[in-house]
């Protein structure tokens, strides 16, 4: 009998990273949140999160399913690429794009895939999504330690301690964005943001180098960082600003007059988005503090939005932390 996997069930926000009683922590991982399917037949599916078929970018995780995987089992989990020290989150957009072949499987020598298993839908045909958190997580340390399962599977930790929780906020230099909470009692509900998520945030300091709409009405700022040959380096983008502060930031911006270091340069809206930035370029003097994640690409910038905190008037811009260095 054919069966097909659940929506994936999704998270939402929580702003403190205590873990309550009754409740399991996970690590949440940099990368691409991943199903597994391996049929009876001998079928392999790789899915992500909004349904893409991603098997044939990923042979090292289809010829591991068939070797080490039961049928009629499906898994729940995080794609990632290790390179060095570090989650490389870039390193799997670049597999995806090498989806097919000799591309594919030169991309996996390269840049081997590991998939990080939190969650066991289905095992030998039995369906678990009914089951609460704690007894499919049981059953998912059974299926690791008595298969077993080995690389390029790893099962995720979960903790209900808090001081573990904590000390997993540490990991963020390795590429761990904050923790997942799961009720101990809930079942896995399909396509519902159950789960909660804390992220890691920080606030830290950028230029203004750049930006969206008029100066006098500023939409978004383009923010970069001076690296250690002296050039200005763009390294993120903010959220759309509140009117208030934009208000405020029309009097400290300056359109820049002459040579600019991105004269010449065309931004993206990024974030999933190729769509070209109408942007105005304005003197790379004024200092913000924005609040930031820990996600970063491989050279620094800062992949998600960020946002304003405040005007850092007083800041000179070469005190601003240098360009792919810690905030």
């Amino acid at each position: 009998m054919t069966w097909t996997l659940p929506e994936p069930m999704l998270t939402t926000q929580v702003a403190s990273p205590d873990l309550p009683l009754g409740v399991a922590a996970e690590p949440k991982w940099d990368g691409y949140r991943a199903q597994l399917a391996r049929y009876a037949d001998g079928r392999v599916l790789l899915r992500s999160r909004q349904g893409t078929d991603m098997t044939a970018a990923f042979p090292e995780i289809l010829d591991a399913a068939l070797a080490q995987l039961p049928g009629d089992t499906g898994l729940d989990a995080e794609l990632v690429v290790w390179e060095g020290e570090r989650l490389a989150f870039e390193r799997l957009q670049q597999r995806l794009a090498r989806r097919r072949g000799a591309g594919a499987l030169a991309a996996a020598r390269g840049w081997p895939a590991h998939l990080v298993v939190f969650d066991v839908v289905r095992l030998e045909g039995t369906d678990l999504t009914a089951w609460p958190y704690a007894r499919r997580r049981s059953a998912l340390e059974n299926l690791f330690a008595d298969t077993p399962l080995t690389a390029p599977f790893t099962l995720c930790p979960s903790t209900t301690d808090p001081a573990t929780a904590r000390d997993w906020l540490t990991w963020t230099s390795a590429g761990l964005e904050g923790l997942c909470f799961k009720r101990l009692t809930e079942p896995y509900r399909a396509g519902t943001r159950a789960w909660g998520k804390y992220k890691v945030r920080a606030t830290t300091e950028a230029v203004v180098g750049a930006v969206t709409g008029p100066p006098a009405v500023p939409r978004t700022l383009l923010l970069g960082r001076y690296d250690d040959t002296g050039r200005l380096r763009y390294t993120g983008r903010t959220v759309p600003l509140a009117r208030t502060a934009a208000a405020a930031l029309a009097e400290a911006l300056t359109p820049a007059v002459g040579g600019h270091p991105w004269s010449g340069r065309t931004f993206t809206a990024g974030w999933g988005s190729r769509e070209v930035l109408d942007v105005t370029l304005v003197d790379p003097r004024l200092v913000v503090e924005v609040d930031v994640d820990v996600a970063r690409d491989a050279v620094g910038r800062w992949r998600h939005p960020v946002r304003l905190h405040r005007v850092r008037a007083e800041m000179h811009p070469m005190q601003v932390p240098e360009f792919g260095g810690g905030d």
